[in-house]
């Protein structure tokens, strides 16, 4: 009996090596698969945003007309006008503009 335990004991042994070594050397397959995959994905999504070569100047102006009281110490707030808000600026983004050919001799 000593002998039949030991040697199905050796047995998962041996296939839990070979899987072992199966993964293994499947690992590097593996990370080129899903590489691979990764790029595809991204040169799907198109140019990507390069924050070196954005350059942008804006100016923001806000101006709202509020009425607040206080009465029995409460707080009122009432807004006479909306809000406005504009937004005045340049914006470029150099990355994006093909300045030469790359095709030309």
């Amino acid at each position: 009996m000593l002998n039949r335990k030991g040697q199905s004991t050796l047995e998962y042994a041996l296939i839990i090596a070979v899987i072992a070594a199966g993964l293994l050397l499947m690992q590097h397959y593996v990370k080129r698969g899903y590489s691979g995959r990764l790029k595809a994905a991204s040169d799907d999504m198109g140019d990507q945003f390069d924050p070196s070569a954005y350059t942008a100047n804006f100016s923001f102006n806000q101006s709202s007309q509020v009425n607040q009281t206080v009465k029995n110490r409460v707080s009122m707030t009432n807004h006479i006008a909306n809000q406005i808000s504009t937004k005045n600026g340049v914006e470029n983004i150099t990355a994006w503009t093909n300045t030469t050919n790359l095709y030309e001799r």
